[in-house]
């Protein structure tokens, strides 16, 4: 990663931490008993594992259940890394965002099999722009690892992760082995309660420019892929952006999603993180578990 960057986030590395209440609460420590009760009863019949924050960013309660625990990122690594790029345009490279960026055959073997948008300009190339409205609101695989290459690949995503202060999340591949996981698997994970602190930040804080954030909360909003996880398990009348990850049946049914979600009335949003994984490898994910977990969340934090 540029060193320009990493100093310029220097000066956002606490705002993480500040913005959701001064020093950070344990999560879960707040929630109390019923949403234990509630998500180890989920646990059980979904013969899996959940891992859960909510942070209320009118109050600054956290709440959560397995906050620390380590989950993959598969795909929501992707509005991390549009961050990133927002960053690097804004604070070194004037115009980033509208340059076209055109693939090389080494890069054409690297497209997955999920980038429904990527593959329709192969020919012509897209904008980091582009490619961000792709990754985010399709879960473009091929766009995910295009914008990677903007910021030094999973290692300068980790280097950004730990600027805004984040020292827990890291990236170490690119799609589609970064889904590759089991458990004890530390490669290309983070914890529910790191990722929903980062993900705050770079949503409402202040390392992004108000213009660049508004721009990612605009993908967010517009994501296609997360209607039956987080957004279903709250009322229609909510405003929703999230950003969700999926490994597949082969690798422990790893699944995830992150949103931030605006209740009406309500002075600040919140932000749920939910991610989850099944006992027995060989078994899919089952986005209830989600709709389920938020609803949990957003009851725990009062907004239910």
């Amino acid at each position: 990663m540029p060193r320009h960057l990493r100093l310029r986030l220097g000066v956002a590395t606490l705002t993480v931490w500040v913005l959701v209440g001064g020093a950070p609460q344990a999560a879960g420590a707040a929630a109390g008993s019923e949403l234990d009760r509630t998500l180890r009863k989920l646990e059980q019949s979904y013969e899996g594992r959940i891992g859960a924050v909510g942070i209320d960013l009118a109050t600054g309660r956290t709440v959560g259940y397995r906050a620390g625990e380590r989950f993959p990122f598969n795909s929501s690594f992707k509005v991390f890394a549009c961050a990133a790029v927002l960053h690097e345009a804004r604070a070194g490279r004037p115009g980033l965002m509208d340059e076209v960026v055109r693939w090389t055959p080494a890069d054409m073997a690297e497209l997955t099999a999920n980038s429904p948008e990527t593959t329709e300009y192969t020919d012509t190339g897209m904008t980091p722009a582009q490619l961000c409205r792709a990754g985010i609101t399709k879960s473009d695989g091929f766009a995910g690892n295009m914008l990677l290459k903007q910021i030094g690949g999973p290692r300068g995503l980790t280097a950004f992760f730990r600027a805004v202060g984040d020292r827990t999340s890291r990236l170490d591949r690119t799609e589609p082995t970064l889904t590759e996981w089991s458990p004890g698997e530390k490669r290309d994970t983070t914890t529910p309660e790191a990722a929903a602190r980062t993900f705050a930040e770079l949503t409402t804080g202040r390392t992004l420019h108000d213009a660049d954030r508004a721009r990612l909360v605009g993908w967010l909003k517009a994501s296609l892929t997360g209607a039956n996880r987080i957004r279903a398990g709250l009322p229609k009348n909510w405003t929703v952006g999230d950003k969700t990850g999926t490994g597949g049946a082969s690798n422990h049914g790893t699944a995830s999603d992150l949103a931030i979600v605006w209740t009406p009335g309500s002075t600040a949003p919140i932000v749920l993180s939910v991610f989850a994984n099944r006992d027995r490898d060989g078994t899919p994910h089952d986005d209830k578990v989600f709709a389920s977990t938020a609803a949990a969340l957003a009851k725990a934090l009062g907004r239910l």
